[in-house]
Formats: structure tokens, sequence, C-alpha cells
């Protein structure tokens, strides 16, 4: 039980923290947009990454260098760029609710999900790294308790912030709000992408 409760709370702790993902979650929330496929993907990766972490940390230690890192960052950046530019074009337009909101497939959905999830290099951070550095002492049986709690963390939260998304969104139905919401995503998508060409400066300069 101890070892469940610090991997919950441990993964918590690093999952509450504003990215592309946690945004690209909400947005999707807000919309109604395959709220649970967009969700389930992005928990069962956390498990994945997480698991992938705690048996394979050495491992990945070995072989996660900059240059891996770097390629990582530039493609995250190009994702963020394509995203943005996607969202202001949206935006210079007038917002049909329900033309806008019923066009976008599956198919796309899930390579959006699947993009800003395992094209972020801090994902990796935060799963693979992180949690797989935290637990590298603990022995087997308390490694999997662990993993199992900080998995728990993950999927409530994703489906926490889509479904409590999805269920304000009927506040939202208005097309100047919905334009003012658009700009706050492109807003703090951009400040990401800051962050990410920082972090590629960064590491060209190593």
């Amino acid at each position: 039980m101890e070892f469940l409760l610090l991997g919950f709370f441990t993964s918590l702790s690093l999952i509450l923290a504003i990215g592309a993902q946690n945004i690209f979650v909400i947005e999707q929330g807000l919309k109604k947009q395959y709220t649970f496929t967009v969700c389930f993907i992005c928990s069962i990766s956390d498990c994945f990454l997480i698991f992938v972490g705690i048996f394979l940390f050495y491992y990945f230690d070995q072989y996660f260098t900059t240059t891996i890192e770097l390629i990582f960052n530039i493609l995250l950046l190009l994702f963020l760029i394509h995203f943005i530019y996607s969202k202001i074009k949206v935006s210079i337009k007038k917002i049909d609710l329900n033309q806008n909101f019923g066009k976008i497939s599956l198919v796309t959905i899930i390579f959006k999900t699947l993009g800003f999830t395992y094209l972020n290099p801090h994902v990796y951070s935060d799963t693979v790294f992180f949690l797989g550095n935290f637990s590298k002492s603990f022995l087997l049986n308390d490694k999997i308790i662990f993993g199992v709690g900080a998995s728990i963390a993950s999927t409530l939260f994703f489906f926490f912030i889509g479904y409590a998304s999805n269920h304000f969104s009927k506040y939202l139905n208005n097309k100047k709000i919905w334009n003012i919401i658009n700009w706050i995503i492109i807003f703090i998508m951009s400040i990401i992408t800051l962050y990410v060409i920082r972090e590629i400066i960064y590491s060209i300069n190593l």
C-alpha cells in the first residue's frame, strides 16, 4: 500500500504541470470530440511508458543521448508549429460550432493524440526517466506496485480533465467564447514552443 500511494502521488505531482498534451486533452473535452479515445490513448501510453521506465531504466539511460533528445525536440517543435498554424487559420475564419467541431475524423484525432504523446520528450522525462530513476532501488514487487499506483494517477487525471472539460463545454456554447479559448490555446502552445526552442538551442550548445 505504501508503494502504491507513493507511485500515485509521485505521478500526480508530475502530470499536474501544464503541458501540450494536457492542453490538447482539455481542448478535445471542451469540443466533445472523441473524449474517451483521447483520454484512453493518453492513459495507456503513460502506463506503458511508466513500466518501460521502471523495468528498463538503465537501458534507456544508456542510450537516451543528447542527440536523441534533440531529435525529439525538433519533431515536437515542427508538430507544435503545424498545430498553432492550424489553430490560427481556424480563428481567422468565422467559427461555426456545428461544422467546425464535427469535421475532424477519428483517425486524425488518434494521430494528433499520439503526436502530443510520443513526440513530446517531456513525457519521456516524467514517465520513463524520472519514475524509472526514482524506483530503481525498489524490489521487483515494490516496483510493480509503484508502477500500478503511478498508472492509476495518470489514468484518473486524463479522464478527469477530459470529462470535466466535456461537462463545462455546455456553458461555453458561444462563438465569441470559443474564439477566446482558441487564442488562449494558441498563446499557451506558443509559450511551450518557445520553451522547446530553448531546449533545442541548449542541446546544440552542449
